[in-house]
C-alpha cells in the first residue's frame, strides 16, 4: 500500500459532518455507512475494512445512502467504502483480535479496562454525562474540578481556529471549575461507583489554602473516588495564587501536594501546567511530596483572535476577553514534548505519567504512550465528536498492538530512547532526498513554488509540468512533502551523501 493513501482517503471525505444519527446509515440496509465514515476519519481503516461483508454491497447499489446525506452529493460514500474493499482489506495480515486484554493497564496501580479517561472538564461534570461515557466504554474519568468557590461563568466562553474541513484544530477556553457544590459533586461520585464499580473515578481539586487542599482530597476519598488530581494548572483560575500560578511555583505544588497525601490514602497525581519552560522541577517536587503520578498538559494560555472590525478578541463578553486555555490538536507537539521530558527525567522514575493534549486517534495517543504515559485523557475531541470516539480509539490501538504482539504496558516507554531534547546529536553528513509519485501528481507547482521561495530552488517543472528535482541544490529539507496537496511527494527512505543531478 502506498504510504499516503489514508490520508488521500481521508481527504476524500472532508465533506463529511460526521453526523449524530446519520441519515445514511437509515438508508443502507446492509452497512453502517457513518461508523466506516468514523473509521477512516480516525485512522481506524483496518477495522473498518475486517468487519465489511465479503461481498461488496455497494458495487451495484445506487447509493441511496449518498442522496440521505445532509450534504447530497458532497460525500461520495460509495466509492470510500469501494476504496476499503480495494485498498485496505486486501492488506489486513492480522485479524481483529476476540478480546481487549491488550488493552488492559493501570493507573497508579489501579486497574484500567483501557488506557482512555476523560479529563476534567465539562466533558465529565455530570452524572449523566459521566454514565453515558462509561456505557460507551471509557474506562473512567477525571471529574471536573471541584472547589468550596462559587463560579459564575462567563458568556460565550469558547472560540477556536478551525481548518479547511471547518474542524476545530485549536480550541479556547475560558472556563473555569465546577459550577456545582462540592456537595452535590460528593453524591455524582457515590452514585457513579454504586452503578459502575468497575470505572474509575479520579477526582480533580482545587483548594484555596493548605486546609482545602486536604479537606476535599479527604472527602472525595470517601464518596468514592479512587484517585485523586490536583489542580495547579488551569490558566482561568491564577488570579489570587491558585490553577496555573502554582504550577509554576515547585515549592507550592510540593506544600499543597504533602497535605493533600498526608488526608487520604488514594493515589494522588499532580495536574502541571505547560505554561513554563520545563515541567521537571514541578513533577520533581510533587515526587518528594509524595505524589504517585503525574498529569499533563493542561492548556496553554492563549489569545486566538482579534477582530478587525470591532478590534474585540474573542470569545468577547461586553467588550472584553481574557487570555483563556489554547487545546486540541493544535498543542500535540507541545505536549508531546512536556510528556517526553518527564519520561526521560530518571528523577521521576516509577511515576505514572497520565498525558493529554491533542489527541484524537489512537495513532495520537499510542505517541503519548510510547513516550511514556501510562493512561490517557481526553477532552477536546469529545467536544467535537462526542464519546463514541472510543470505539476507535480502542479498536485500532487494540488491532496495533495484536499486530506487534505486545500489550500497553509492554508499549509504555518504547520511543524514548529516540528522542533528543537537542538538535546537535543529528547527523548532518547525509541527505533523503524526496522521492515523486508521477501517476499522483496533478502538476501544480506547489513543490517548485515553494522550493524556489522557501527553499533552496532545487525543484523545477518540466514542458509536462512535471517536478524535476537537482540533487545538487537539494538539501533534503522535506518542505516540498509537506506542501504537496496531493500527497505525491513522500521521503525516498534512501539517506545518501550528496550527488550529481537526477
Amino acid at each position: 500500500m502506498i504510504l499516503n493513501e489514508p490520508v488521500i482517503r481521508r481527504r476524500n471525505m472532508i465533506q463529511c459532518v460526521l453526523c449524530a444519527d446519520a441519515p445514511c446509515n437509515k438508508a443502507c440496509e446492509r452497512l453502517d455507512p457513518s461508523s466506516l465514515l468514523r473509521s477512516i476519519w480516525f485512522q481506524n481503516e483496518q477495522t473498518a475494512a475486517q468487519k465489511l461483508p465479503d461481498v461488496n454491497p455497494c458495487l451495484n447499489c445506487d447509493a441511496h445512502c449518498e442522496r440521505a446525506c445532509v450534504r447530497p452529493g458532497r460525500v461520495h460514500i460509495r466509492d470510500l467504502v469501494n476504496l476499503l474493499y480495494t485498498q485496505v482489506k486486501p492488506v489486513c495480515e492480522t485479524p481483529l483480535p476476540q478480546d481487549e486484554s491488550r488493552l488492559a493497564c493501570d493507573l497508579c496501580g489501579i486497574p484500567l479496562e483501557n488506557p482512555f479517561l476523560l479529563s476534567s472538564s465539562v466533558v465529565a461534570s455530570t452524572y449523566d454525562m459521566c454514565a453515558r461515557a462509561f456505557d460507551a466504554g471509557w474506562a473512567g474519568a477525571c471529574f471536573k474540578t471541584i472547589c468550596t468557590m462559587d463560579i459564575h461563568e462567563a458568556s460565550p466562553r469558547f472560540s477556536a481556529i478551525s481548518g479547511n474541513d471547518g474542524s476545530m484544530m485549536g480550541f479556547k477556553n475560558i472556563e473555569q471549575l465546577s459550577d456545582h457544590s462540592v456537595r452535590e459533586n460528593m453524591e455524582v461520585f457515590r452514585r457513579l461507583k454504586a452503578r459502575y464499580p468497575k470505572r474509575r473515578i479520579l477526582a480533580s481539586i482545587m483548594g484555596q489554602n493548605e486546609q482545602e487542599w486536604g479537606e476535599l482530597a479527604k472527602q472525595c476519598q470517601d464518596n468514592g473516588a479512587d484517585a485523586i488530581e490536583l489542580n495547579f494548572s488551569c490558566p482561568n483560575m491564577a488570579e489570587g495564587g491558585l490553577g496555573s500560578d502554582i504550577g509554576q511555583i515547585p515549592e507550592l505544588v510540593e506544600r499543597f501536594t504533602a497535605r493533600a497525601k498526608q488526608a487520604c490514602s488514594i493515589p494522588v497525581l499532580a495536574k502541571l501546567t505547560p505554561n513554563v519552560a520545563v515541567m521537571s522541577p514541578a513533577a520533581e517536587a510533587a515526587m518528594r511530596a509524595g505524589a504517585d503520578g503525574i498529569a499533563a498538559i493542561n492548556t496553554i494560555k492563549s489569545l486566538v483572535a482579534v477582530n478587525l472590525h470591532t478590534y474585540l478578541s474573542a470569545p468577547s463578553v461586553h467588550g472584553y476577553s481574557a487570555v483563556g486555555g489554547y487545546s486540541g490538536n493544535a498543542v500535540k507537539p507541545i505536549a508531546l514534548r512536556f510528556i517526553a521530558e518527564l519520561g526521560q527525567n530518571p528523577n521521576l522514575k516509577g511515576m505514572h505519567l497520565s498525558a493529554m493534549g491533542g489527541i484524537e486517534t489512537w495513532q495520537d495517543a499510542l505517541e503519548f504512550i510510547m513516550l511514556g504515559a501510562g493512561s490517557i485523557q481526553i477532552t477536546t475531541a469529545v467536544m467535537q465528536y462526542g464519546y463514541r470516539i472510543i470505539d476507535d480509539l480502542k479498536a485500532g490501538l487494540n488491532l496495533f498492538l495484536a499486530e506487534k504482539g505486545i500489550s500497553i504496558r509492554d508499549a509504555v516507554g518504547l520511543g524514548l530512547d529516540s528522542v533528543s531534547p537537542s538538535t546537535d546529536i543529528l547527523e548532518r553528513d547525509t541527505v533523503v532526498y524526496p522521492r515523486f509519485i508521477r501517476n499522483s501528481c496533478i502538476g501544480c507547482g506547489r513543490c517548485a513554488l515553494s522550493c524556489l521561495d522557501g527553499g533552496h530552488g532545487a525543484i523545477h517543472m518540466n514542458s509536462q509540468r512535471q517536478p524535476v528535482l537537482d540533487v545538487r541544490k537539494c538539501v533534503g529539507c522535506h518542505l516540498c512533502v509537506l506542501v504537496c496537496p496531493q500527497q505525491a511527494i513522500v521521503n525516498s527512505g534512501h539517506r545518501s551523501k550528496k550527488a550529481g543531478t537526477v
